[in-house]
C-alpha cells in the first residue's frame, strides 16, 4: 500500500507539471531567456546548446513544477540560488529547474528505496525511516551539487588569476591597451576564467562601460582575487592610474595570497590526516603486532 500511494504522488506530480508545461511553456521560456540575459549576461563564447530527448522533457517537467513552488508558495529562496549558478557557469539552468528537480526527487527516491524495503522484507518502521531519509536526501541533493559546483569553479578561477595578472602585464607594458589586452587574454586563456573574460568582452561590445562589465563579473564570481583584480582595474579606468603599475603590484599580492594559501593547507595536513591514521592504520597495526602475542596469551592460559 504505501509503495501504491508514493507512485501514486509521482504520477500525479508528473501529471500536473505536464499540464503546467502545456498551458505555459510558451511564457517559461519567454520568461527565463529573459531573466537569463538579465542575471548571467550575455554568455559570448560559452557555448549554449539547448538540451534534447529525454533531458529537455524533464527540464519542462522540472521548470513546471519550480513555478508553482517559487510563485505560488514562495517557499525558496530563489535570487540565492540563481547567485550559485551563475557562479557553478550553469547558465541554461533556471532556479525553477532546481526546484522542480528537488521535488521530483524528492518523491522518487522513497519510492524506489520504500520498493526496494518491501522486496527485501524490511519492517514497517525501517520503511517508514528510510522513505523519510531518502525524501530529504532527495530534496537536498541538487541544491548540493549546484552549491558544490559552484565552489569548484570559483576555485579555479581563483587559481588562474595570477596567470591572467602575469599575462596583462607582459601585453600592457608591451603597448597593448587594457582592452585589446583583455581580448587577447580572453582568446588565449581556457578554462572558467576564460569563459568569464569572453563574457565581460561581450557586454562591452553590447554596450556596457569597463566598470560595469567588470561589476558584473565580480557578482558572477565572488572571490577575493577577483574583487581585487575587478577594483584594480577600476580604479585604473576611473583615477587614470597608470595600468602596467597596478598590475604589477597586484601580481605581487596574488603570489603571496597563494602562497598563503599553500601554507595554510599545509598546516592543516596533520589534523586531517589524524583520523584515518587513528581509526584505519591503528587498529590494522595493533591486529598485526599484538594480534599473535594476544593468541599466544590465550592458548597459554587454556593449557
Amino acid at each position: 500500500m504505501i509503495v501504491l500511494a508514493l507512485l501514486s504522488l509521482v504520477l500525479i506530480a508528473v501529471a500536473v507539471a505536464l499540464l503546467a508545461r502545456g498551458a505555459m511553456v510558451s511564457r517559461f521560456r519567454t520568461v527565463d531567456t529573459l531573466e537569463q540575459i538579465g542575471h548571467y549576461g550575455f554568455a559570448g563564447g560559452v557555448e549554449l546548446e539547448p538540451p534534447t530527448g529525454f533531458r529537455a522533457f524533464f527540464d519542462s517537467a522540472a521548470s513546471g513544477i519550480g513555478v508553482i513552488l517559487t510563485d505560488h508558495l514562495n517557499i525558496i529562496n530563489e535570487e540565492r540560488l540563481r547567485k550559485n549558478l551563475t557562479s557553478a557557469g550553469m547558465y541554461q539552468t533556471t532556479p525553477r529547474e532546481v526546484i522542480g528537480y528537488s521535488l521530483l526527487f524528492a518523491l522518487a527516491f522513497p519510492a524506489l528505496g520504500v520498493w526496494l524495503l518491501i522486496f527485501l522484507g524490511s519492517s514497517a518502521a525501517l520503511t517508514i525511516l528510510a522513505a523519510i531519509f531518502l525524501a530529504a536526501i532527495g530534496w537536498i541533493l541538487p541544491g548540493f551539487v549546484v552549491q558544490q559546483r559552484a565552489e569548484g569553479r570559483l576555485y579555479k578561477i581563483d587559481r588562474a588569476m595570477p596567470e591572467l595578472i602575469d599575462l596583462l602585464v607582459i601585453t600592457v607594458e608591451a603597448g597593448l591597451s587594457l582592452s585589446a589586452a583583455l581580448q587577447l587574454a580572453g582568446e588565449r586563456m581556457k578554462g572558467p576564467l576564460g569563459d568569464e573574460l569572453r563574457i565581460v568582452l561581450q557586454e562591452q561590445r553590447m554596450g556596457l562601460t569597463p566598470v560595469q562589465a567588470l561589476e558584473n563579473m565580480v557578482g558572477r564570481c565572488p572571490t577575493p582575487a577577483v574583487e581585487s583584480f575587478a577594483r584594480a582595474m577600476m580604479q585604473g579606468q576611473l583615477l587614470g592610474v597608470s595600468v602596467g603599475a597596478i598590475l604589477r603590484s597586484l601580481a605581487v599580492e596574488m603570489r603571496k595570497r597563494r602562497r598563503a594559501a599553500a601554507e595554510t593547507q599545509a598546516q592543516k595536513a596533520p589534523i586531517k590526516m589524524l583520523f584515518p591514521l587513528v581509526f584505519m592504520i591503528f587498529p590494522a597495526l595493533f591486529v598485526v603486532i599484538l594480534g599473535p602475542a594476544v593468541v599466544s596469551i590465550f592458548h597459554s592460559l587454556h593449557a
